[in-house]
């Protein structure tokens, strides 16, 4: 099986971490896509993150009916802080017959190097890069003496190109606590689920 893993806390989960998974079903020929939401990101440590429970349901909420996608909550069951490497070794180790996939924003790649074994993740899983259509190229020079030149080339093969949606978790939040609509930014059940449960306001 081909599966894709895209990680995140998803705080909430709005339509461009969708089309970024459906983009990259479709243009890696992916048998599925687990959204795997964090406990503890190691590089959000110190910020405040809505309780897990809230994250998975929305999630739950925003695939309901897509049969490709599917939540993971390995990482939040396990708790505390979850490195992409231990993760994606734990998933190999368990299934060796997988095929992993790990779906990343292009904004991320200059974040790579500072990762915890940034190497052994592309020995354990193929990046798949996303780029927003618009932008500029992706620059891969900050892995060089990181990554193998392989590796680079293999990252370079699976760049995905998605329209240009510029939605973030943050401003959506903000939103939110401003009194302000969030309608087609998020998918309606979880327009709804937030405001029901009154999450992100002040």
């Amino acid at each position: 099986m081909r599966l894709g893993i895209l990680g995140g806390t998803f705080d909430p989960v709005h339509y461009g971490h969708l089309l970024l998974a459906e983009c990259c079903r479709e243009r890696c020929r992916l048998d599925r896509v687990w959204f795997m939401p964090t406990a503890v990101p190691p590089h959000k440590q110190a910020n405040a993150i809505t309780p897990a429970q809230h994250r998975v349901e929305m999630l739950s909420l925003a695939i309901a009916g897509n049969a490709s996608f599917e939540v993971s909550c390995y990482e939040i069951d396990k708790g505390g802080v979850n490195y992409t490497v231990e993760t994606l070794a734990h998933l190999r180790e368990k299934d060796p017959s997988r095929d992993l996939f790990f779906l990343m924003g292009g904004d991320s790649l200059v974040d790579l190097p500072t990762w915890r074994e940034p190497a052994r993740i592309c020995q354990l899983a193929t990046l798949v890069v996303v780029r927003r259509s618009g932008l500029a190229e992706l620059d891969f020079d900050a892995l060089t003496g990181i990554l193998s030149p392989p590796q680079i080339e293999t990252m370079r093969q699976h760049v995905v190109e998605m329209p240009r949606i510029d939605l973030r978790a943050r401003a959506i939040r903000g939103l939110v606590a401003a009194g302000q609509s969030i309608r087609y930014r998020t998918p309606r059940a979880v327009e709804k689920y937030i405001e029901t449960h009154g999450l992100y306001r002040p």
